[in-house]
């Protein structure tokens, strides 16, 4: 099979080295890929990921006969419906399943039909109706998000008047809020692979969304992960009978079941799991501390999916467990800087060949005239991998200083809270 994976994150770093282990690749292609990716196939860095006729030529100058998309930007572009109509086989959510994360609204009516627990909310077009409402809840903690998709850092969590307000003002401008009661809880991150007869749940993730240690700070995309999360049986099965098998049973009815990825974002809370938000492509980084943990083939698994048997897949699963901690540029994430040089890595680890090492995936990280430079907010991913999270944790921290460029910054806790009192 020859392969073109689209993107250039840490995420489509972490699944273009997923797809190199493959014993059925004779051709391995990422559009536009990153330092990373590289390494381990070609980058083709004249293709617009986000332009189906783009990545259409590309499939045809190259030979790829299949193009996975884990992530948003080529999706809400209409690159897997154009790719499916010329014959390309393709993962990823096509169109009429693209509702479910553009539009929250929906997701929230969908949510309702199908009697899946979601936070109580309001949805506002207006300054006056929005400072109204939360005049009359002053003091109460709410979450506020776009209708429309939209990174996860562009949110706010606050039960400041003054902070909701200044944030609300801006996404009305452009677009319908969507207000949410905050809840407490522990956040869930859960993957799973779908196709029009059933899923495969991979292990279940935890993120530190938070740009400081503790959980404070502003909102980012996402700042470290630990997989699997030790979970009693019985809350992993709430999970899956009141959030993810009637979120799939209602795409079925409703006719926009589809074959690719689907990412649900949860908070246990004291009264069961509830879903906060729905993701029709991978999410970064719990798929980095997914990855190193998944020993079949992942070709083996999508031809599974082709056939509508991916239920059916048994999936093998490293018993160990990983810690992923993003090392971000200064500035990240209201206004990162870009452009410095990152040093290179040891080699050591710098190309995940060593099982007894972390894994590095590269995210906004470009080379340029020779040198590798920050070209976004979150630029590298150490991965711990042991046999707890207390050895993962000690791993990822022992060489993540290994990355180096001017103003790297990253959280010190990442899996501390599921090993510390």
């Amino acid at each position: 099979m020859r392969v073109l994976v689209l993107g250039s994150g840490a995420k489509d770093h972490a699944m273009t080295w997923l797809f190199s282990q493959s014993k059925f690749i004779d051709g391995l292609y990422v559009a536009q890929g990153n330092i990373g990716t590289s390494a381990i196939a070609e980058n083709l860095s004249d293709v617009d990921p986000s332009s189906p006729e783009s990545v259409y030529a590309a499939c045809k100058k190259h030979g790829i006969n299949f193009v996975f998309v884990g992530t948003e930007a080529p999706l809400f572009t209409g690159v897997i419906d154009y790719l499916n109509n010329r014959g390309i086989d393709t993962f990823g959510a096509p169109g009429n399943a693209l509702k479910l994360e553009g539009d929250r609204y929906f997701a929230r009516t969908f949510t309702a039909r199908h009697n899946i627990p979601t936070p109580p909310y309001k949805i506002f077009s207006d300054e006056e109706s929005l400072s109204n409402y939360l005049q009359r809840h002053e003091g109460e903690s709410f979450v506020l998000k776009r209708n429309a998709m939209a990174p996860s850092r562009i949110m706010i969590d606050s039960n400041d008047y003054t902070t909701l307000m200044t944030f609300g003002k801006e996404i009305l401008q452009k677009d319908n809020l969507l207000v949410e009661n905050h809840l407490d809880g522990l956040a869930i991150t859960i993957t799973v692979f779908t196709d029009n007869n059933g899923y495969l749940m991979l292990p279940l993730c935890s993120d530190y969304t938070k740009s400081e240690e503790g959980g404070a700070g502003a909102a980012t995309g996402g700042m470290g992960s630990i997989c699997p999360v030790p979970l009693p049986k019985y809350v992993q099965q709430q999970i899956i009978d009141l959030i993810i098998e009637p979120t799939l049973y209602g795409m079925q009815v409703e006719q926009f079941a589809y074959k690719g990825v689907l990412t649900l974002s949860v908070i246990l809370t004291d009264n069961g799991p509830v879903l906060v938000d729905y993701h029709v492509r991978f999410n970064d980084p719990a798929t980095q501390a997914i990855v190193p943990l998944i020993k079949s083939d992942i070709i083996a698994i999508l031809h599974a999916m082709k056939e509508d048997r991916v239920k059916e897949f048994e999936l093998e699963v490293s018993t160990k467990s990983a810690v992923a901690v993003v090392v971000a540029s200064q500035g990240y994430p209201d206004k990162p800087v870009i452009g410095n040089e990152v040093k290179p890595l040891p080699n050591i680890i710098r190309n995940n060949l060593l099982k007894t090492k972390p894994m590095v995936f590269y995210g906004a990280v470009m080379e340029k005239e020779g040198r590798a430079v920050t070209t976004g907010g979150r630029n590298v991913t150490i991965v711990g991998i042991g046999q707890n999270i207390i050895q993962a944790n000690k791993q990822a921290y022992e060489y993540i200083d290994t990355v180096q460029f001017e103003g790297a910054w990253y959280r010190n806790d990442i899996g501390n809270k599921f090993f510390q009192d």
